[in-house]
Formats: structure tokens, C-alpha cells, sequence
């Protein structure tokens, strides 16, 4: 038990450390890799968590946020744990859960761990709970998009004074950018924090620590079919207007975002085995900048919405002398 612990805090500390860094390396950025680098200080996390357990993931959280407030502020370091870190420790909390396969109709020599589809539900819902509560931190709304496209056509007609603008364009545009800003801000952290999750996972499982079975991502990230529930909720609420718009544009992005991962593993998953599978899947992935395939890989993962129950054997069980599926669906 005591070289369990002294392995444990040690861990945790270095994480919180690690995470700590790679945050302020973050702010000292002024381009894409700012959101690479937040979005990475998610692994250290997420490798103490999935390889020591949660009280590595508590230890590391409770680390950077004490590195946080006396390094910067404690508004920075409530803002780093809650949009970061916790999302980490608790997937990582969450990829550790398993309970007798018997439990869910399955062989009573097996367990079952807690499924990939539900792991990202609970990630786009925490996702989408931290950007709003960002969204109020910053005071996010009209104002803030007014003072931010103002200041850009000021910037245009200072180089070009011939310019004018077209204000009803300026109106739409404006609106616009007011629910477009966090349905793709909120749905590019869901890819960027699972993207976290499966480097983790893969780390973990190569260095021998990993208490989950690592799994085949195509045939298992899927989105559970609740979520389908929440994000025609979130469609409805963009059309109410005002607040609930903009908490509705944040369900849409989050939830999305998982449903078009989940399309891009069907893809993934359909095209096993084909000889044309890498120029299609080059194709998918470069068309999917463009708004009318994104759309169709959306439909195709709220389509194929499923739960796969991946299964390890009970250590010290004696197996059957037939074979048995590994996965519940």
C-alpha cells in the first residue's frame, strides 16, 4: 500500500506539473498551436488517470490549479481546470469503470467496462457545460461580437478608405458570428480533448499500466442514442433566440462534433479491408471542410448510434472451453 501511494503522488505531481506548462506555453501563443497545446495539457492527466487511477488524476487536477493561482490568478487556474483538466480526470475516471459481464446478460467469467459511446456523451456534455460557463466568465454576446467586427472593418477602411460597408450584410454577418463562434469553438474541443483521450489510451497501453483493454476505435466510437435527444434540443433552442440561442449553438457544436467523429469512424470502420479505402478516406476527411459533406458524415454518425460493451476476462476465472464475443452491443 505504501509504495503504491509513494508511486501515486509522485505521478500526480509531475502531471499537474506537466499540464501546468503546457497551459502557459498556451498563452504564450498567438496561433493554432495555442489550442494544441491547451488541448494537450489535458494527456498528462489523462496518462496519470488511466495508468494510476484516479487519485493520480485528483493529484495532478489539484496541482496545476495551486500552479495556476500562484503563477498567474485563480480565475486562470478555475478556468484551466474546469474547461481542461477535470473533462480529463473524469474520462479518465470513466474509461476505468467496469463491473461482471453477468450483470448485463453477458458470460459471468468476463468484465465489462464502461463503453466508448458513453464516454463521449459525457465529454460533449461537459464540454458544452465549461463553454458556456467560459462564455459568462468572458461576457460573451452581441457586444462582444459588435466591438470585435467593428474594430475589423475599422481596420479595412483604415488601409482601404475608398471601402464601405454594407450594413445589412454587417447585421447578418454579425448574428451570424454571434451562434457560429461557440458551435465551432465548443465542437473543435470535443475533437481536440478526445484526440487527448486516445493518444493517452495508446500511451498507457504500450507502457503496460493500461487497466482498460485498448479497443478498435472504428467499430466502437459511436455516439449513444440518447445524445441524438440533446442535440435536436439544442437545433430547437438556436431558434428561441437570445440566451438560450447561444447555449443552444454550444449543444449543437459539442454534440455534433461527436456525432461526426462517430460518422468518421463508421467510414473508417465500413472501408476496412478495401483496396480504395485510403484515397477514400482522403477524400472524406478534405471534404469535410466544405459545410455539405460535414453534413452528411453528421448524418451518417447520427445513423449508426450504438453501445459497445468491450469485455476482458476476470482475472483468476477459468474461461469456457467455447469461445465468447468480446463486445456486448
Amino acid at each position: 500500500m505504501t509504495n503504491k501511494i509513494q508511486t501515486v503522488l509522485p505521478t500526480g505531481i509531475l502531471a499537474g506539473i506537466a499540464a501546468t506548462l503546457l497551459v502557459l506555453g498556451a498563452n504564450a501563443q498567438l496561433s493554432i498551436l495555442l489550442f494544441v497545446l491547451y488541448a494537450a495539457s489535458a494527456l498528462p492527466i489523462l496518462v496519470a488517470g488511466l495508468g494510476w487511477g484516479n487519485r493520480a488524476a485528483m493529484i495532478g487536477i489539484l496541482t496545476a490549479s495551486v500552479l495556476g493561482a500562484i503563477l498567474v490568478s485563480p480565475l486562470f487556474a478555475f478556468g484551466m481546470v474546469i474547461f481542461t483538466l477535470a473533462p480529463a480526470g473524469w474520462l479518465s475516471h470513466l474509461a476505468n469503470l467496469a463491473r461482471p459481464a453477468d450483470e448485463l446478460g453477458g458470460p459471468d467469467h468476463l468484465m465489462a467496462w464502461y463503453p466508448i459511446s458513453d464516454i463521449l456523451l459525457h465529454l460533449c456534455a461537459l464540454v458544452a457545460i465549461a463553454a458556456f460557463a467560459l462564455g459568462v466568465m468572458m461576457g460573451y454576446g452581441p457586444e462582444v461580437i459588435d466591438q470585435a467586427f467593428d474594430g475589423l472593418v475599422a481596420a479595412i477602411q483604415a488601409q482601404e478608405p475608398t471601402f464601405t460597408a454594407d450594413q445589412a450584410g454587417i447585421a447578418y454577418t454579425k448574428k451570424w458570428l454571434l451562434l457560429a463562434t461557440p458551435l465551432v469553438m465548443s465542437g473543435f474541443w470535443v475533437v481536440l480533448l478526445f484526440a487527448a483521450f486516445y493518444i493517452a489510451v495508446r500511451i498507457v497501453s504500450r507502457s503496460g499500466r493500461a487497466l482498460r483493454p485498448r479497443e478498435d476505435m472504428p467499430s466502437a466510437l459511436r455516439m449513444n442514442r440518447h445524445a441524438i435527444f440533446i442535440f435536436l434540443a439544442g437545433i430547437v433552442m438556436i431558434f428561441a433566440g437570445g440566451i438560450p440561442a447561444l447555449i443552444g449553438a454550444t449543444i449543437c457544436g459539442t454534440f455534433g462534433a461527436g456525432f461526426v467523429m462517430a460518422g468518421f469512424a463508421s467510414i473508417h470502420f465500413r472501408t476496412q479491408g478495401k483496396s480504395w479505402r485510403i484515397p477514400a478516406l482522403v477524400l472524406c476527411y478534405m471534404s469535410s471542410i466544405v459545410t455539405l459533406p460535414a453534413i452528411a458524415i453528421l448524418i451518417l454518425g447520427l445513423s449508426d448510434t450504438r453501445r459497445t460493451i468491450a469485455l476482458t476476462p476476470v482475472k483468476g476465472a477459468n474461461p469456457p472451453t467455447t469461445p465468447e464475443k468480446n463486445k456486448i452491443d
